[in-house]
């Protein structure tokens, strides 16, 4: 089971950013997948190299998320070994359809926060997901578009179509 289109990032308004994915999976396994941190550790780990070594999900209004990634140095890179960590509150949550959360990052790489929105449609088996991120300002919506940020959420989301297809077969 693969997913059946690759990522589509479009800036929207001043402030948005809209990822969108179709994955060949019912929407409550990707809710799940977004949900459930024994799933997130397995895919929500940004482009080759980092891992997650903490993942917290207090999955209520309210409750808070926490996580933070690790990025060991590899053969040829002048880098040390890098740790990045985020985090942010559970604003509304309708499984499996819909959850808003805020984020902040430990070491902000953008001014201000930003507000997340996912939603999940399902249409014959498969899952449209829509990730709206709204940022405090348009400097920072146009910072991270001009980050490698496309490129880690491709990567987790490939990862993700590939845990959902294991699943789907177990």
């Amino acid at each position: 089971m693969a997913s059946t289109g690759g990522l589509k990032v479009v800036a929207q308004g001043d402030r948005e950013i809209v990822m969108t994915r179709v994955f060949d999976a019912p929407r409550t396994m990707v809710f799940e997948a977004w949900t459930k941190p024994e799933l997130l550790k397995r895919w929500l780990l940004g482009p080759p190299g980092w891992t997650m070594t903490v993942c917290e999900v207090d999955l209520r209004v309210g409750g808070a998320y926490r996580f933070v990634w690790r990025r060991d140095r590899v053969a040829g890179d002048a880098e040390t070994p890098h740790t990045m960590g985020m985090g942010g509150v559970y604003r509304e949550i309708t499984a499996p359809a819909r959850l808003v959360s805020t984020e902040e990052f430990d070491d902000a790489w953008y001014p201000g926060n930003a507000l997340n929105t996912l939603e999940m449609i399902e249409k014959d088996g498969k899952t449209t997901l829509v990730n709206t991120v709204l940022y405090d300002s348009r400097e920072a919506r146009d910072g991270v578009l001009k980050s490698p940020m496309e490129q880690g959420v491709a990567a987790s989301y490939d990862r993700l179509a590939d845990l959902l297809a294991k699943a789907e077969t177990r």
